[in-house]
Formats: structure tokens, sequence, C-alpha cells
């Protein structure tokens, strides 16, 4: 059976699902995992590690939380699995294994080179 692509995408609806799905569950864990660690900030609790390991910690899990809700705006407005460069579609395999990526392998390849 053939699965419809969704118009202005190369993707099924059941690979945007999937994707969705695993954007989602992302999401939600830099979350739980970013009011943990604010949690530690607030009662001080962070006493395992430096302080400036917990403030780069909380950066990273905002910037983490940041980037995924991007992506889920991407899969909003159509946008979501093109390559920000050469705007064509970035396959799938590649979503599931990095759903952040913004390049297609080409693009990312060249980027990396120069």
């Amino acid at each position: 059976m053939i699965e419809n692509v969704l118009p202005g995408t190369h993707l099924s609806s059941v690979q945007i699902q999937s994707l969705r799905e695993d954007l989602h569950e992302q999401l939600e864990q830099r979350r739980r995992q970013l009011e943990a660690l604010r949690e530690q900030e607030r009662d001080g609790s962070g006493a395992d590690g430096t302080w400036q390991e917990l403030l780069a910690s909380i950066t990273a899990a905002e910037r983490a939380v940041a980037e995924l809700s991007q992506a889920f705006d991407r899969l909003t407005d159509g946008s979501y699995g093109r390559c920000a460069h050469c705007e064509q579609g970035i396959p799938f395999e590649r979503l599931k294994v990095r759903p952040l990526a913004r390049t297609c392998i080409d693009c990312q390849r060249r980027h990396e080179a120069a």
C-alpha cells in the first residue's frame, strides 16, 4: 500500500505522525530535565557539581527545549523536513535518527568541509 504524501512535503502522513510523536517525547523529556535542573538551582541541591556546571546544564536544556519547539512549529507550517539551504526534502531515515536536522546530508557535508 502506498501512503499518501502530504501536500507541500515529501513525507507521508504516517511518517509525519511518527516524527511528531518522537519530537513530542523528546520535548517532554527535556522539559522534565529542565524543571529538575531549575529545582536544583532553587534549592541548592546541585551540590554534587559546580554551580557553573548546573548553569551550563540549564542553558543546554533550555536550548534543546527551544529547538524542539521550533521543530514543532516547522511541522505546523509545513517546512519541517526541508533542507534550510537547498530546500530539498530531508530523507525520513535521517529525520528519524536526527529529528532536529535542518539540512540534507549533501549540504551538511559541504558545510563541514568549508
